[in-house]
This record gives structure tokens, sequence and C-alpha cells, in this order.
């Protein structure tokens, strides 16, 4: 997906070759999923609670999954203790980030 950062307000190419993704958690849900986006961020819902560093361990792990990545190349840089959160995205190949623009 080429020029992926000005299609996706939440995803912002970096200059060393990372991607940046703005994403806002809501903790304690029934299911993990994608529901869209919110002010330029990417909301997710997550089964784990916000207790113990649950949410964060689920959230890297569910970012990883879902673009088809090792969980080790998708680090938490911001917003361990809120709700909005910045990831960090490190790959060879630019993921497929349409796998996180579709909702369940």
């Amino acid at each position: 997906m080429a020029d992926s950062a000005d299609a996706l307000p939440w995803l912002t190419r970096l200059a060393d070759g990372n991607w940046r993704v703005a994403v806002r958690v809501q903790p304690g849900a029934k299911k993990n999923e994608i529901s869209g986006v919110m002010d330029g961020r990417l909301r997710i819902r997550l089964m784990a609670q916000a207790v113990e560093n649950k949410a964060n361990k689920a959230l890297v792990a569910f970012v990883a999954q879902k673009l088809g990545l090792r969980p080790s190349r998708v680090r938490l840089a911001s917003g361990e203790t809120g709700r909005e959160k910045i990831l960090i995205v490190s790959s060879e190949r630019e993921p497929d980030w349409a796998a996180l623009c579709r909702p369940e």
C-alpha cells in the first residue's frame, strides 16, 4: 500500500523506516476487535483488563497478529497508563495495514 501514511490518519511513516500507529484502547471488552477510527486514532477493544500491564501486552500481541508479524516487531512507545497509546511497528516489508482497517 503506497503512501499508507497519507491515507490513514492513525499511521505515520517514520524517518528510520518504522511506522507509528496511534491507537485508543478500550480494555475489558467482550472480545478483541478493531472498532473503527476516533479522533485520528485507531480504536481497539481488548478483553484484557487494564491491570498489571495485561492490556498493553494484549494490545501488542493483537496488533502483531493482525499484521502477521512477531510480537517483538510491535512495541508500546507511549501511553502505558492511558487509553491513548502510540505503537511503533518495525518490519522489513510494509505490513498489510488493511488488516487493521477492517472492523470485525
